[in-house]
């Protein structure tokens, strides 16, 4: 996929499909369009940047996206990125603070000039990375937005399988809750890393990194219906072997999961803020809460580092709060 960056397009958060594989264009025209902006020497350095991201490291396009929008908005404060010391970046950081921009942004921010300026001290540019320097803002952690076993329940439910697209939706789901798969993974889904009888799926996660998940008994019935009546209905010459299909026989969207799970919850009933995460972290969720050991689910969820599963330990701990108040003959009643 190639990726064209225009000015609207990054300040808006938007980006531009074309043609050409496996590199991503910033506009060389935008430099010259803002007063703070740098040369087309530094567009170059950019570019090289995130085509490596994608053809050495194999980050995602939307990782590198990110990383094209952060960079070059950078440059709009920064002006030459090169020049720019830790000071400077200080500086910067203070200012998207002064705008607003929530911890958890900044931080993804700051990660991506970091990136960047490793990349410039490999190819010799710089001699150190200034932005090691440069503490992550504290903040508040959110918790994941996770479900009810209920609200799950009539999430899923809403799709009944009467039809092609309601059986592929209720399996899609199924699928989502049952394995704790990403929207990523779901739509990249093959029959080949599919083993139903044997209950395992093998997605491909982030860096294409493979592993093995335990496919739950509601999400291997379903699916077995799907793949057996149903998406031999739905296929075409674009289908490929690729599991969840549209009604015109190509792979879904990330963006089709997400009007599907919002169509899910509007079916439901459901009055809460619902996207596809929302199966994953209720996945996790539900898991520690029924005990399971954090090392079992850091493995399910294909997360490379163990605190990045931790924050789910967060909204376990909120579920024992309330157990003792609740049910405690010493927890309950008023302060």
């Amino acid at each position: 996929m190639h990726w064209q960056c225009s000015e609207n397009s990054l300040i808006q958060g938007r980006l531009s499909p074309l043609s050409t594989p496996n590199t991503i264009q910033v506009n060389p025209l935008q430099r010259e369009q803002h007063s703070s902006g740098g040369s087309m020497e530094q567009d170059d350095l950019i570019q090289q940047f995130l085509t490596r991201s994608i053809l050495v490291r194999n980050l995602s396009h939307n990782t590198v996206a990110a990383y094209s929008r952060d960079i070059i908005q950078a440059a709009d404060f920064l002006g030459d990125i090169k020049s720019a010391d830790s000071a400077a970046l200080g500086e910067w950081v203070h200012h998207l603070s002064r705008l607003g921009r929530s911890s958890s942004t900044i931080s993804r921010k700051l990660s991506s000039i970091r990136a960047f300026f490793s990349f410039l001290v490999d190819e010799g540019i710089l001699d150190n990375n200034p932005a090691d320097g440069i503490p992550s803002p504290a903040g508040e952690e959110r918790m994941p937005h996770s479900l009810s076993v209920d609200r799950i329940t009539r999430l899923i439910e809403a799709w009944t399988g009467e039809n092609a697209l309601s059986c592929r939706n209720r399996a899609l789901l199924e699928m989502a809750y049952g394995s704790g798969l990403r929207e990523s993974e779901l739509v990249s889904l093959t029959l080949d890393r599919i083993n139903l009888q044997d209950r395992w799926v093998r997605p491909l996660g982030k860096g294409q990194r493979e592993r093995m998940v335990p496919v739950g008994k509601y999400a291997a019935e379903w699916t077995g219906i799907y793949l057996d009546r149903w998406r031999g209905e739905l296929a075409s010459v674009h289908s490929g072997s690729t599991v969840f299909l549209t009604r015109s026989g190509k792979p879904l969207s990330r963006m089709t999961v997400w009007n599907i799970v919002r169509n899910s919850a509007h079916r439901a009933g459901l009055d809460c803020r619902v996207h596809p995460h929302s199966l994953r972290h209720s996945f996790a969720t539900h898991l520690l809460e029924g005990g399971a050991d954090l090392r079992v689910v850091q493995e399910l969820l294909g997360h490379s580092d163990i605190r990045t599963t931790e924050i789910y330990t967060g909204v376990s701990r909120k579920m024992l709060s309330l157990a003792v108040e609740r049910f405690h003959p010493r927890g309950k009643g008023q302060w």
